[in-house]
Parts: structure tokens; C-alpha cells; sequence
């Protein structure tokens, strides 16, 4: 550790934030207006440190820039109670099942895309067609020559596997 102020290259070192995420953590409010050489460089001290090491553990942990702002200001309480910061981590949880959840769906969707495209040298492909759809995969919502052209290829796949 060093005794005086460092740079914000050797600060992006130290904690494993990049130099730019650093400048933007100072312009959103999450880390302190850095102090400036005569020079106009920014320096750091450790207390700036242990700040970005926060913000970047949250950030690993999924938690919104609202989130870590909050979490900041009961960190720096020393008089906090522990319900605030249980109740974020708590609504963290939550966001990040609901997202598991819409991820799984988004892959069993592209799964079953990926299983219905031949993958050939022709041109037709039910991954372009459903990308290419206003409302998505749902096939109720496909127009006749949508699924009429689904099933062609869906038939084409079949022959091809052998099935």
C-alpha cells in the first residue's frame, strides 16, 4: 500500500476496476469527486480503493448502479440497522431468479429453433423467420405461411435425419 496518492492507472490496477469505469463511477456519484494534481491528473487514496472494490464486488453480484448507491450510503452508516441492506440483497435475489428464469426460457426457445433449422446450404431457416416475426415464437401467432413454411422445413429435417 502506498503512503501517498496514487493514479487512476495504478488504482485500475489495484482493484481490478478499468480506468474508465472509474471516471464513470465518479461522474454517476459512486465514487467521490477524485482530488487533482496540480497537473489535473486524478489521485486516489485508499479509502477511494476500498470504494471501488465495493462497487466492483456488487457489480459482480448483478446489483444496479441504484442498488449500489444504496448499499454504499448503508455501508458508510456505521449506525445502519441490517434489515435496508437485507431487504436489497433480498430484491437481488429475486431480480437475478427472475432473470434465471427468463434466460432458461430464451434458450429452450432457441434450442428448439436450432433442432428445426437444417443448418444446410438452402436458404430457408426458422431462426431468421422467428427472429423475423413482430410477436416471437409463439406459432398461435403466425400467420399460415409461417407455419406452413415451419412445417416444410420441419418435414425436410425429418428426411434428412433419417426419422
Amino acid at each position: 500500500m502506498s503512503a501517498g496518492p496514487i493514479t487512476i492507472g495504478e488504482a485500475a490496477r489495484r482493484t481490478g476496476v478499468s480506468a474508465k469505469m472509474i471516471r464513470w463511477y465518479e461522474a454517476t456519484g459512486l465514487l467521490p469527486t477524485a482530488a487533482r494534481s496540480e497537473a489535473g491528473y486524478r489521485h486516489y487514496d485508499e479509502a477511494d480503493l476500498h470504494t471501488l472494490r465495493f462497487v466492483r464486488r456488487a457489480r459482480d453480484l448483478g446489483f444496479s448502479v441504484d442498488a449500489i448507491a444504496d448499499l454504499l450510503a448503508l455501508w458508510r452508516d456505521r449506525a445502519r440497522p441490517s434489515a435496508g441492506v437485507k431487504a436489497i440483497a433480498e430484491q437481488q435475489i429475486a431480480d437475478l431468479r427472475r432473470r434465471i428464469t427468463e434466460l432458461e426460457g430464451m434458450a429452450r426457445t432457441l434450442e428448439r429453433l436450432a433442432e428445426s433449422c437444417c443448418g444446410d446450404e438452402r436458404p430457408e431457416c426458422p431462426i431468421l423467420d422467428d427472429l423475423a416475426t413482430e410477436d416471437g415464437p409463439s406459432a398461435a401467432r403466425r400467420g399460415s405461411a409461417g407455419l406452413e413454411a415451419h412445417a416444410t422445413h420441419a418435414m425436410h429435417l425429418r428426411d434428412k435425419r433419417g426419422r
